[in-house]
């Protein structure tokens, strides 16, 4: 059916929308259950969260391949291409292997489904899991996309469930409050296998919680029962399961919230491997970068997907702690399926200047919206960001900085433009 990658991903890429329409998994069961059920013969570490989900999978997948393990990882959105979605020990799947697999998994849609294709999300969750079984990974590190219950990727057992953070996201989807976001996103917990849970709003970690009692599930709860102690800049001790103590960790990652996903990280680790080796770990955390989380492409110019209130704040405190005397020029670009409102609220208050700009997606919100949503003085939108972001860069001066953020898909073409300019 496939036979180059343009003609793939054209395709694939239009599978927004479901087409199958019976209930919620049952389309990836039974193209799974034709595939031989590649999903049960390997392990998994399933993470979800409103906010960080990449960050800890990274982490975690550095603390394993520093233990020797060869570590599959699925995550959601790419960057710039799709193989990004699905590596072992970082490496990406290769072209002639994803047209493989694209292929099997359309001749299953086609002999069990009469054609009707499930999402894009779900065809490559499938053809994951046919990758990650065909190479007898270890161990499969696997980001949720939305939510968790309904989840593409919840038809697993894992090892071990991660819920990063929980706020108000995807609210046509996941619901109105953190509470019915958090049963969503508790919906990856299974029975009898431990959680570790980042959670600090405290009707959603109530949710999670009562979900974990009725499972049996241990659950490990950051600051109730594992820590992350900042020592300085760049530095923070563990507390925890495994090693109980590690002191003075160095982390490549920026900002306070990093410490909290290093933790989730490590105590996963910890629960799958059972024991833990320290200079291992401190290895892995020492060269665990995130593209397109607080990336400094230039000297200048920062990219953050921060994508929604929890993730601006974020963004925000690590500016604040590591360039303080600076000003910061924003551009925000975002989807429409968000509240943006608190997220450009927050912006205003510490910017030099913030500009609207919107990609050329379906679903983008567009710039002038935006535009509305703020209340700064010095506040611009023009639709045509490549326009926008040269503009930006050439008006620098040197106590500027420019924070390009909002959704990892506008992170991802800004990243991707910003290399062929160069």
């Amino acid at each position: 059916m496939f036979t180059t990658m343009e003609q793939c991903t054209d395709f694939i890429f239009k599978l927004r929308a479901s087409q199958y329409k019976g209930e919620a998994l049952q389309s990836a069961r039974i193209i799974l259950a034709a595939l031989g059920n590649p999903e049960q013969k390997v392990k998994f570490i399933h993470i979800a969260g409103s906010n960080g989900k990449g960050s800890t999978l990274n982490a975690t997948r550095e603390i394993l391949m520093n233990h020797g393990k060869r570590v599959g990882a699925f995550i959601s959105p790419h960057l710039e291409r799709p193989n990004e979605r699905v590596t072992i020990n970082k490496e990406q799947i290769t072209d002639e292997q994803f047209l493989d697999y694209a292929n099997e998994v359309a001749r299953v849609v086609q002999t069990e489904l009469d054609g009707q294709f499930p999402s894009f999300f779900e065809f490559m969750t499938i053809l994951a899991f046919l990758h990650f079984a065909n190479e007898q990974v270890d161990v499969v590190v696997l980001e949720t996309g939305i939510g968790g219950r309904l989840d593409s990727t919840n038809v697993i057992t894992p090892e071990v469930s991660i819920i990063t953070t929980v706020s108000l996201e995807h609210t046509a989807m996941l619901g109105d409050t953190c509470a019915l976001v958090a049963s969503e996103k508790a919906g990856i917990i299974k029975y009898g296998k431990p959680v570790v849970v980042g959670v600090k709003n405290h009707e959603a970690l109530e949710v999670i919680k009562k979900t974990a009692a009725l499972n049996e599930s241990p659950i490990f709860v950051l600051n109730e029962t594992i820590y992350a102690r900042t020592v300085e800049t760049g530095q923070f001790t563990y507390e925890g399961i495994g090693l109980s103590c590690i002191e003075n960790i160095e982390l490549a990652m920026k900002g306070v919230h990093q410490y909290e996903n290093a933790t989730l990280a490590i105590t996963a680790c910890a629960l799958f491997l059972g024991q833990l080796q320290e200079k291992a770990v401190r290895k892995a955390l020492k060269e665990a970068v995130w593209e397109g989380r607080f990336e400094q492409v230039e000297e200048q110019i920062i990219l953050d997907g921060a994508h929604n209130s929890e993730g601006t704040e974020a963004l925000i405190q690590t500016l604040k702690q590591t360039y303080p005397n600076a000003k910061y020029r924003f551009i925000y670009a975002a989807m429409a399926d968000k509240d943006h409102a608190l997220s450009i609220q927050l912006m205003d208050a510490v910017a030099e200047t913030i500009t609207f700009t919107a990609l050329s997606l379906p679903n983008a919100m567009a710039a002038d919206q935006l535009y509305s949503l703020s209340t700064h003085k010095a506040k611009r939108y023009n639709q045509n960001w490549q326009q926008l972001v040269r503009d930006e860069m050439n008006s620098l001066k040197k106590d500027e900085l420019l924070i390009i953020t909002g959704s990892l898909y506008f992170i991802g073409e800004v990243r991707k433009w910003i290399k062929m300019e160069a």
